[in-house]
């Protein structure tokens, strides 16, 4: 068979383009970036400074004039609003990251069938070989 000939029917085998190479929207690029950034050390860390500090200034500094008394009604509507928001923003994330997971598993299955159809085709050349040297 032909170099040219063959190369064209492995080109049809592979007709997948890389994961890392598909186009994204913005608001999946968002979505990452506010996965990222919510999944850090630091936003956890900055998150939980804010929590503290809202409950110092409104038990202890504003003990009497406070915007939102001990039993945080305003902060539970805070945090409530904030998981509202972060969850589904989460879970968007995470199933572009399982769709790209599963594009990178077809790509390497893809690849693995070529490289196994080129190997068997070496294998027959070397063998078409030791037959002639024989």
């Amino acid at each position: 068979m032909p170099k040219k000939e063959q190369d064209k029917k492995v080109k049809k085998i592979i007709p997948i383009t890389h994961p890392n190479s598909l186009p994204t929207t913005k608001g999946q690029r968002a979505a990452d970036r506010l996965t990222k950034i919510a999944g850090s050390w630091s936003f956890i860390i900055g998150f939980l400074i804010f929590l503290v500090l809202w409950m110092m200034t409104n038990v202890i500094w504003l003990e009497y004039q406070s915007w939102d008394p001990y039993p945080f009604i305003l902060l539970n509507l805070v945090l409530s609003s904030l998981a509202a928001f972060q969850a589904p923003i989460i879970l968007m994330s995470q199933n572009r990251e399982n769709e790209r997971d599963r594009q990178r598993a077809e790509y390497d299955y893809a690849v693995n069938r070529k490289a196994e159809r080129e190997i068997e085709e070496i294998k027959r050349s070397i063998e078409k070989i030791e037959i002639k040297t024989k």
